[in-house]
């Protein structure tokens, strides 16, 4: 240990034995200037390999380094000291795979720039009006930072015209590809010189990639931060595995162990990051959700709260992982392991940056174990098995926070002084360590009252034998739950005959329950499915809810709510899989009368599941048994009655005349 201890003392010493300055890699005063004030010290490795090259002349570059590694600082600074301010047109474009990283590479440059007079940098990319970025390039643009589309648009419109550009920067270069903008990058390259400086930045370096640079790139130098396809050596990679329906509950416990936790949630798709991030807000967590689906101005407001840690935990898709330059990202969180290695490199690279240590933890389930080890070998790091926190140690650690918070708060002397007399009147015969335990309460109560109850969360097994065991009973009959999912303790299922297809998520289920249903409304479990959801409410509230939110309106939509339990209530155990049935069937008044709706499993209907009920079974009309005591023709007017269980029952209008003849006469079929 001693040994391996002088060994990293050593490699730190003669890692601040070489660190070079920015003066001595050839970068000029005014550049120098803006970097010093935004912090910039020494150059980072990337930077002191990449700078002193790009500074030349006709040197083309393949950089592969991990993301957060200071890549825009290391084409900026040189692009910026080779551009002339005294001409006014367009000298060097950069192209980047997202609009979120197009902007921050614009937002860099400026920055960088800020002494440099003259020099003009305009970002262009989709999802915005063209109008005001034609105006932008009209008034001249030194540097464009465009997406790729974008650009191909404004160089058919004969705005964008790249014919004097002497470098191009391809940053983020394999997720451009994998994005399918390969075409763009051609048209783009044809509309160039050719005796221009190209710079390929990737994370990655992939057959895509090699082909580019064969190319687009002369005589190119390659330039490896790390070594290829590497992990960043600032993050820890951990993984919890865990069963498919404990995984929302196993990313509450690891969220609510780390109390100051800044993080992504990395979601497979659009629709899952949102039913995530719902949850999330719905159990009282700072979230929001970034994908695709939302608008340009939604995801910039999204974007700019979570830079300025307004947000706490951001869900999204792969798009944030090109461009969300986030300082301080404690974690990063995968919700099931990205298809790709190359996305799990870019996504774990958010976090562990500026040679601070960060985490990247993966929910995974036992079919994921293969893809673990895929992503060991390629980036060279071991995952660590986790296991998750108990509600002891969640809790412990939430108390630690709250008190920690109480002693650290600043108090301002002079604006609380004229209401402590009544502060001490108020509490003048309250004992110390009640106020205590009450504050204490305000803070922690919400972990304490989640986590006495909390649900187990076991660990899968690999085991098929155990598996079996375990889930037969006495004589090796399986006794695994089948059919609807029943209420927990305390809770009343209930239908309701809205689903995703109508737009229906956790989020606003509970705005409408909200909207209808007078005061604070605890609400349970939730199961969406595509035309229809249960929910859980208290049994003592039930009712209530019920009355609230049958016959409302959803949409323009009627909406009907009952008890699940109930036999004209949810569906029966044939609608346990939503993939086997025909959904909305026996719901939705709009849709009973239709032929084969309603139904039940073998043909039964799904209101009379018992024989008592008036109808016992269909069977087909040609092999009718009309001997038996439920179906007996005793010639009289009123034999129709033995249908109703109350024989009593007061029946509206006149009682029909069944003695003409022909009234049950079928209409003849249409030829």
């Amino acid at each position: 240990m001693l040994v391996l201890a002088d060994e990293k003392h050593q490699a730190k010493q003669k890692k601040h034995e070489r660190l070079k300055t920015f003066e001595e890699l050839g970068v000029n005063e005014e550049i120098r200037r803006a970097i010093t004030e935004l912090g910039f010290e020494h150059p980072m490795p990337v930077q002191e390999e990449v700078i002193p090259y790009l500074l030349g002349h006709g040197n083309d570059v393949i950089a592969l380094a991990q993301t957060g590694t200071g890549k825009t600082a290391a084409f900026g600074i040189p692009l910026l000291q080779r551009i002339d301010p005294t001409q006014r047109h367009t000298q060097a474009i950069v192209l980047s795979p997202t609009r979120e990283l197009c902007l921050q590479i614009a937002d860099d440059l400026k920055d960088f720039s800020k002494y440099i007079h003259g020099v003009n940098v305009v970002a262009v990319y989709g999802g915005t009006s063209i109008v005001d970025q034609i105006h932008a390039l009209k008034h001249g643009a030194q540097i464009i930072v465009a997406t790729p589309g974008r650009l191909i648009d404004l160089m058919n419109r004969g705005v964008a015209k790249l014919d004097a550009v002497e470098n191009v920067v391809l940053d983020e270069a394999d997720e451009m590809l994998n994005m399918g903008f390969a075409d763009s990058i051609n048209a783009i390259f044809e509309g160039v010189p050719a005796d221009r400086n190209t710079l390929l930045f990737s994370a990655t370096m992939s057959r895509e990639i090699e082909r580019i640079a064969k190319s687009y790139l002369h005589d190119f130098k390659e330039i490896v931060v790390g070594s290829r396809n590497e992990g960043a050596e600032s993050v820890n990679h951990i993984y919890y595995m865990v069963n498919a329906k404990d995984k929302y509950l196993a990313l509450k416990r690891i969220v609510d162990y780390y109390p100051r936790i800044f993080a992504i949630i990395f979601c497979r798709t659009k629709k899952e990051t949102q039913e995530v991030a719902d949850k999330l807000i719905r159990d009282g967590y700072n979230a929001e959700s970034l994908h695709g689906d939302l608008s340009q101005q939604q995801r910039d407001l999204t974007m700019q709260k979570f830079r300025q840690h307004l947000t706490q935990l951001l869900v999204a898709t792969d798009v944030a992982a090109r461009g969300l330059d986030v300082d301080d990202l404690t974690h990063v969180i995968n919700y099931g392991l990205p298809d790709d290695i190359e996305s799990y490199t870019h996504r774990s690279g958010r976090t562990g940056r500026a040679d601070k240590k960060g985490t990247s933890i993966s929910i995974i389930h036992s079919r994921e174990k293969r893809k673990v080890r895929d992503i060991e070998r390629e980036i060279g790091k071991d995952f660590v098995d986790g296991t998750l926190p108990t509600p002891k140690e969640i809790c412990t650690k939430q108390l630690y926070k709250a008190i920690d918070e109480i002693e650290k708060a600043d108090v301002d002397e002079d604006e609380i002084a004229p209401f402590m007399e009544d502060i001490n009147r108020h509490f003048e015969y309250v004992d110390k360590e009640d106020i205590l335990k009450k504050i204490v309460s305000l803070e922690f109560g919400r972990f304490l009252k989640y986590y006495a109850d909390a649900p187990e969360i076991l660990k899968p097994t690999n085991d098929r034998a155990t598996r079996n065991a375990e889930g037969r009973g006495k004589g090796g009959t399986n006794t695994r739950q089948r059919g609807p999912r029943k209420a927990e303790a305390g809770f009343k299922r209930l239908f309701i005959n809205l689903g995703k297809n109508d737009g229906f998520y956790p989020g606003e289920v509970m705005q409408f329950i909200n909207r209808h249903v007078d005061g604070r409304q605890e609400v349970g479990h939730i199961d969406l499915l595509s035309k229809f959801a249960y929910i859980e409410v208290p049994e003592q509230d039930a009712q209530k809810v019920m009355n609230a939110l049958d016959g409302a309106t959803y949409r323009g939509r009627s909406v009907r709510c009952n008890d699940a339990d109930s036999r004209a209530g949810g569906y029966t155990r044939s609608a346990g899989k939503e993939g086997r049935r025909s959904e909305g069937k026996g719901h939705n008044g709009d849709t009973m009368g239709r032929k084969g709706e309603g139904k039940g499993r073998r043909g039964r209907n799904a209101f009379d599941d018992d024989a008592d009920n008036g109808f016992a079974r269909y069977e087909k009309k040609s092999k009718r048994k009309t001997d038996s005591p439920a179906f007996k023709d005793n010639g009289k007017k009123d034999d129709w009655k033995q249908f109703f269980n109350d024989n009593n029952a007061q029946l509206k209008g006149e009682e029909p005349d069944f003695s003409e003849e022909g009234w049950a006469r079928r209409r003849p079929k249409k030829k």
